[in-house]
């Protein structure tokens, strides 16, 4: 980085101590900005790195609810709105143990830059809270998502803040928080979240969007180098939603998904993923992965071992941040891996991409790769406004559309400015050159 951006990140990291994941994620971008910040003095000059650094609005809440016993559970909530300059915050919501304010503003930081390759009018916002709906009853998610946005719904509106789905809130949660919302604002406003059911005014194509958004950016990496995913040997990490439709979306461009995983292992299939029995396992029984191989026999399943130790032509990560660390990279580069495209947030750490990039792995940050789901919430809001529905044919052609033209504006940023080639510095700075001239032309907001 240059000195003066050092000087910048040094003071993101002390105004925010103990909070790893967001040091990470905005170093990664002000690592790759330089060509752009040398080209326009006048972002140093209005501060913009500054000011993007710093979220516009952080809220942190008690949410009380009661178990099955009668026993009160406290659990935190968070909403981090960190950008507006394109449009309202727009980001998902993640329940997981894991979650604290550092997850949320790396997520949020990330989210900024991703929905501005999108093109579309949309700014960057993340939240959640600590709690694990795994194991919960109905009931109980139901009653904890009543708490949550019985504090969340003064920070957010269709115009203002445009929460999502993200890790443990799926089509349940969100149904369960929009029936809040509607009780407590006493209006039917239906942009207000997205992800919602088809029977309340969600977009086809939404559930699968991320994972089949991932898969169309790696086709068309694949076709800009003149291959295909035709006959590619791909692994996928994690059994979620996003795994399980990039799992469907390469065997149907004509890919074999030999291996998946979840947090115990991962499951060894070399005919190919059987799609409908996984989507059984992980969305209807939520059971684990060595249940398949009761019903596959041939497949394997390994515990306690990563799945990028199997040989692959491409490795789709889509678990959760920096599940690719050193050691996994080694591993798939002797595995043989062309190219890696990240279906997650962040879930490769930069000395896993310095040693993909100096063995000529093509790489695919998420930033740019997993806009999908964003792409077509931003959809949503759009057909929401309109009182409108569109198609699941209509709907995945805009997501194709939109996937395709991100990998062009990556590429083509690139190459302008003199790194052809380079996802990551194409992805950053189209992201932020996009949203620096909105806050320039906005003045000191």
């Amino acid at each position: 980085m240059p000195e003066a951006v050092e000087t910048v990140f040094a003071s993101v990291v002390n105004r925010n101590p103990g909070e790893p994941e967001f040091h990470q994620a905005v170093r990664e971008v002000l690592e790759s900005i330089g060509p752009a910040l040398a080209r326009h003095p006048e972002y140093a000059h209005a501060r913009i790195i500054e000011r993007i650094c710093e979220p516009e609005r952080q809220v942190m809440f008690r949410v009380p609810w009661e178990d099955d016993h009668g026993r009160v559970r406290v659990n935190r909530g968070f909403r981090v709105e960190f950008n507006s300059a394109l449009g309202p915050f727009k980001g998902g919501l993640r329940f997981h143990p894991s979650v604290y304010l550092g997850i949320v503003k790396f997520l949020g930081f990330e989210q900024i830059f991703k929905n501005a390759l999108t093109g579309l009018p949309i700014g960057g916002g993340k939240g959640g809270a600590d709690f694990d709906p795994k194991g919960r009853s109905d009931r109980e998610v139901m009653r904890f998502c009543q708490s949550f946005m019985t504090e969340l719904y003064r920070h957010i509106g269709a115009q203002t803040d445009v929460p999502a789905g993200d890790i443990g809130v799926g089509g349940r949660e969100i149904g369960y928080l929009f029936g809040q919302y509607k009780r407590i604002t006493n209006r039917y406003e239906s942009g207000v979240l997205t992800g919602k059911g088809l029977s309340y005014g969600g977009a086809q194509v939404r559930r699968e969007a991320t994972g089949y958004g991932a898969v169309f950016f790696a086709d068309e990496m694949l076709r800009q180098a003149g291959d295909s995913l035709d006959g590619k040997r791909v692994v996928v990490s994690g059994s979620g939603n996003v795994a399980i439709y990039a799992v469907e979306k390469v065997h149907q461009l004509g890919g074999t998904v030999v291996a998946c995983s979840d947090s115990d292992g991962y499951l060894l299939d070399e005919k190919g993923i059987d799609l409908e029995l996984l989507r059984e396992l992980k969305e209807e029984r939520r059971a684990r992965l060595d249940d398949y191989v009761r019903h596959v026999p041939h497949a394997v399943a390994v515990s306690g071992r990563t799945v990028w130790e199997v040989p692959c032509d491409l490795a789709l990560p889509c678990a959760t941040q920096n599940e690719i660390g050193g050691a996994e990279a080694a591993a798939l580069v002797a595995g043989g891996c062309a190219a890696v495209v990240e279906g997650a947030n962040m879930p490769t750490t930069p000395e896993a991409v310095r040693i993909l990039g100096r063995a000529g792995v093509r790489f695919a940050p998420g930033k740019a790769a997993n806009a999908g789901g964003v792409a077509v919430s931003a959809l949503e809001m759009q057909q929401n406004a309109s009182r409108d529905s569109w198609t699941f044919a209509q709907s995945e052609q805009r997501l194709r559309e939109t996937m395709r033209d991100i990998h062009a504006r990556c590429w083509t940023t690139a190459a302008e400015y003199g790194l052809p080639g380079d996802y990551v510095a194409g992805a950053n700075i189209s992201g932020f050159r996009r949203v620096a001239e909105a806050m320039l032309a906005q003045g000191l907001v």
